[in-house]
């Protein structure tokens, strides 16, 4: 019986293989593309599964539900999800260059909805993916490797006859690295394919008078044209793109901006919130030139349209429209790919170049295989041209062997001593053949009627076409430049047949200026009830509503509504939010969630304190923590530009208790959660930076925290319950700072 040995492994060693292992299998098995065919290892197993199938482009079209199965069951075990999703991008024509799958059913919608389950849609391959990518697969030009369970054989690449990672280009999230190459128009890639196989020494500059930059499906308009040789040198860059618009002039005045074209990112989910957006300006008062808005996109393309009202600056709301909304974005271009079994990033030249080597070498595999037929032809029907010549001598030798072995060895190697003969002559005749086993073979297989006059006649044109292919396959295998043409001809063949116009115009376009109208100056007041609403009122309006605004709301404050107010939590932070940007109107108005304007999360921190800027920066601060630290900060330092700040530093479990307006003559009373008090004057408190974590108010035992903090003006007198009696706090002694205080319990 074994005994069990355990091997005694470092943790931290075992750890950094096992996430090396896991990191490259995601790169090179599922997230990237190969630079050789521009497809990932399910879509290339999804592709061949349908090969493999049948499911042609002149056949019917075949369930999802069943290419799925199959793909999983043969080729990929990594769920239906990812198969079929792959199965659905590949039939997307607003997502792909060009499409290599035929989808039949509901495939998802441009506006992002999603594709109908496997079982309700069909599907069968593109007449361009069987004749550029999966063609000559039968001719030995790409390695075999064994599928998962090694039951199956499958393509490590498909012969793709086009650079389908830049026709298509393609986006992935490996672990540490991601892609995204942008799609590229057809005819533009192959113009730019022949000009490098012509000069393989051409630049960068020299490939983009051919392959302009990215076409994208949904067309738009790529305005950093200056940035695009930079891009396609280093294969990194941003490209910035814009929707297309399009003004429609109306009676009486009243214009209509119609959105033709959207931005390749705004695919999906993007549209809605274009259209939400475009709400937001409304709602916003940043325009009021906008009436309504609809979406009547349909299967012949995008058409937003934006009615205007009569005498609308057009100029300034198209201006609006690419800065404020997402009709102008960015596409981050980085393109990486797997290229000799590991990723790289590259530019445009040496994707191209990859791509080129790739079909020199197909091409060679595939010649060389039509070759080698050709030659075991040829020696097939030099075997039956010279059996003819003596057919009544192999005839004679038939019927005098015993045997298929006899008769075989007597054609092969002359041997006559088993077979009997009619006469010595033919005995002797018979000794000289020297078929080769393969004649022997297929003149032993040869039918009567190949005998006839016309079928000989046959045989000797099929035998001079043999030579004159055996001829040119030698002339191009044995010359690089004839090779070239051959790949030429196929792919001015696919440009004929499969180019189509470019859909993405490419143009040099300035920064879009926007001048944001001034803002009236009003003075308003800042209204927030208890559940964090906020809204704005008139001054009017508030002096009429003054009993009911200060008994209903948390905050009142009166401000501008060009101000900013400061909300500061628990946790230290200050989040600044626009006045302008709260609802202004009516008393009884509801408001708007300040978590809404801001970055305050009421779910995760607590307010504290909340005021204007303008009464900030006039006054100090006092801040008081859980922890009994103080200082007085200058409201001046919290007019800062960023939307959320650091208040003030806190030491580990410290939170902010309390944040007041500082006066002089003011006294701090502090109450601690063991019923400790101490009073001092706020003058013995230090004024600091917010960076600050200030000074030590009250000595706290180890285990007590501060429970409250009362600022009192000089002769202000504040009465809290204590148990079941009250205490005044303007009665308590005034003591030091740092000192632990009195207990009243």
């Amino acid at each position: 019986m074994e005994t069990e040995q355990i091997i005694r492994t470092e943790y931290s060693e075992l750890m950094q293989k096992s996430y090396i292992d896991y990191a490259m299998s995601v790169i090179i098995a599922r997230a990237l593309p190969d630079v050789r065919d521009g497809l990932k290892p399910v879509q290339r197993r999804t592709l061949y599964d349908m090969y493999e199938l049948g499911i042609r482009y002149d056949k019917p079209y075949r369930k999802c539900a069943r290419i799925v199965g199959d793909t999983m069951g043969k080729y990929h075990p990594h769920g239906d999800s990812s198969i079929y999703e792959a199965l659905v991008v590949m039939a997307q024509e607003f997502k792909k260059g060009l499409p290599l799958v035929d989808g039949h059913g509901n495939f998802g919608s441009i506006e992002g909805d999603g594709a109908a389950a496997m079982r309700y849609t069909e599907a069968r391959l593109k007449k361009i993916t069987q004749e550029a990518y999966l063609a000559d697969l039968d001719k030995n030009v790409v390695d075999f490797g064994p599928n998962f369970d090694e039951t199956e054989k499958e393509p490590l690449v498909l012969p793709v006859k086009v650079p389908n990672i830049l026709i298509n280009g393609a986006e992935g999230i490996a672990v540490g690295m991601a892609t995204n190459i942008p799609p590229h128009n057809f005819g533009e890639v192959i113009e730019g394919v022949k000009a490098y196989m012509k000069n393989p020494d051409i630049r960068t500059e020299q490939i983009m008078e051919h392959i302009k930059g990215p076409d994208f499906p949904t067309g738009g308009i790529v305005v950093n044209q200056d940035d695009l040789l930079k891009i396609y040198e280093a294969g990194t860059g941003k490209l910035k793109i814009r929707g297309r618009i399009e003004v429609e002039h109306g009676k009486g005045g009243k214009d209509r901006i119609i959105i033709t074209e959207i931005p390749y990112t705004m695919i999906g989910a993007g549209i809605g919130k274009f259209l939400n957006d475009v709400y937001g300006l409304v709602e916003s008062k940043k325009t009021t030139d906008i009436v309504d808005i609809s979406n009547q996109s349909s299967k012949d393309g995008i058409r937003i349209v934006i009615e205007l009202k009569r005498g609308a600056d057009i100029d300034r709301l198209c201006a609006l429209l690419y800065k404020k909304t997402r009709l102008e974005d960015t596409f981050g271009v980085n393109m990486l790919a797997v290229a000799d079994g590991r990723p790289e990033t590259m530019g445009i030249v040496p994707m191209i170049r990859h791509h080129v080597n790739f079909q020199f070498e197909i091409s060679t595999r595939k010649y060389k295989t039509l070759l080698n037929k050709e030659l075991e032809k040829k020696e097939v029907q030099e075997g039956l041209i010279k059996a003819c010549d003596v057919i009544d001598l192999i005839i004679e030798i038939l019927r005098g062997s015993k045997n298929i072995k006899e008769a075989k060895a007597c054609l092969v190697e002359g041997e006559t001593a088993a077979i009997r003969f009619k006469s010595e002559k033919s005995k002797k005749a018979a000794a000289k053949l020297r078929f080769t086993e393969r004649q022997a073979t297929a003149i032993l297989e040869m039918r009567l009627y190949k005998l006839i006059g016309l079928e000989i006649e046959a045989l000797q044109k099929d035998y001079e076409a043999t030579l004159k292919n055996i001829l040119k396959y030698e002339k191009i295998l044995g010359s690089r430049a004839e090779m070239a043409k051959v790949i030429i001809k196929e792919l001015d063949a696919l440009q004929k047949e499969y180019a189509t116009p470019r859909r993405t115009s490419i143009e040099n376009a300035g920064e879009i200026v926007l001048e944001e109208p001034q803002m009236e100056e009003l003075d308003v007041v800042f209204l927030m009830d208890r559940f964090g609403y906020a809204r704005t009122i008139d001054v009017s309006v508030y002096e009429r509503n003054k009993e009911a605004a200060d008994s209903e709301n948390r905050y009142v404050i009166s401000c501008k509504n060009t101000d900013k107010i400061g909300i500061f939590t628990n946790y230290g932070q200050m989040h600044l939010l626009k006045v302008a940007d709260l609802p202004f109107g009516k008393f009884r108005d509801k408001g708007q969630p300040v978590d809404n304007v801001s970055n305050y999360d009421s779910s995760k921190e607590e307010l504290v304190f909340l005021a204007s800027l303008d009464q900030m920066k006039q006054q100090k601060m006092l801040f008081v923590s859980r922890m009994g630290m103080l200082k007085l900060v200058n409201g001046e330092e919290f007019d800062v530009a960023k939307r959320t700040t650091a208040a003030t530093r806190l030491g580990d479990k410290d939170e902010v208790l309390r944040i007041g307006f500082w006066e002089e003559g003011m006294h701090l009373v502090m109450q601690s959660k063991k019923g400790m008090f101490l009073r001092i004057e706020t003058e013995a408190v230090p004024e600091k930076k917010k960076g600050a974590v200030g000074v030590r108010g009250i000595r706290l035992a180890a285990d007590d925290l501060l429970e409250e903090a009362y600022l009192m003006k000089s002769g202000e007198g504040i009465v809290i319950p204590l148990g079941e009696e009250e205490l005044e706090l303007n009665r308590l002694r005034v003591g030091k700072r740092d000192t632990k205080g009195v207990r009243h319990v």
